[in-house]
């Protein structure tokens, strides 16, 4: 397990990460893969859906997502990163604010149709168990979308990335995905120009 998948260590991080996050944010995970990875989802054309953004941070998903739909549920365990948010979006708008955690997430049973989340699961202790808590969230049929970091081929590359958190390849996706119960699992990869597979981007659906 990496330095950064732990909680508390995650969240000091983000303490400090949360002041120059949007400043970095652009050169790993920018508008043009956001863009990409929300055609991978399908909005419904005659009724709002119910969308939820787990590990929002400081808004850069979500404010993706309501180029879809009128109203967002957004969560993060940083305090810091949802102040962030909070100066962007607005503490009560559009957007319904919770501080929580991936693996327990505050809401009922069978109440979002999508779950998107980019750039949390790398910080997640146990990514399985948060996923179930996706799929219990999720209506039967229900969409997920998770943007996670594509493992480095380089060896040495690879070791220090995984020191530090989560990185995996398709494979690794693959049985995380199915071991927490979705079906129709698929992948893309995608980043900026210099690395255009930094990025692993699965969707999946909940069982009907």
């Amino acid at each position: 397990m990496g330095i950064l998948e732990n909680k508390a260590r995650a969240r000091l991080f983000y303490k400090y990460l949360s002041t120059v996050y949007d400043q970095v944010n652009p050169f790993i995970w920018n508008e043009e893969m956001r863009t990409e990875a929300l055609s991978l989802l399908e909005f419904p054309a005659d009724e709002e859906p119910m969308v939820l953004d787990v590990g929002c941070g400081t808004g850069f998903g979500t404010e993706g997502l309501l180029e879809h739909v009128d109203t967002v549920y957004a969560l993060d365990q940083s305090e810091h990163q949802l102040e962030k948010a909070y100066a962007k979006l607005g503490k009560r708008g559009p957007v319904r604010f919770h501080r929580g955690d991936a693996e327990r997430l505050p809401f009922a049973t069978n109440t979002f149709d999508i779950i998107w989340s980019s750039g949390s699961i790398e910080y997640w202790p146990d990514p399985v168990r948060a996923l179930r808590e996706f799929r219990r969230v999720l209506v039967p049929g229900g969409q997920v979308l998770v943007v996670g970091p594509n493992t480095p081929e380089n060896l040495v590359a690879k070791t220090l990335a995984d020191a530090m958190m989560l990185f995996y390849d398709e494979y690794e996706a693959d049985r995380m995905f199915k071991t927490a119960g979705f079906e129709e699992v698929k992948h893309k990869f995608m980043g900026p120009n210099y690395d255009p597979d930094i990025a692993i981007t699965t969707i999946a659906r909940a069982p009907e």
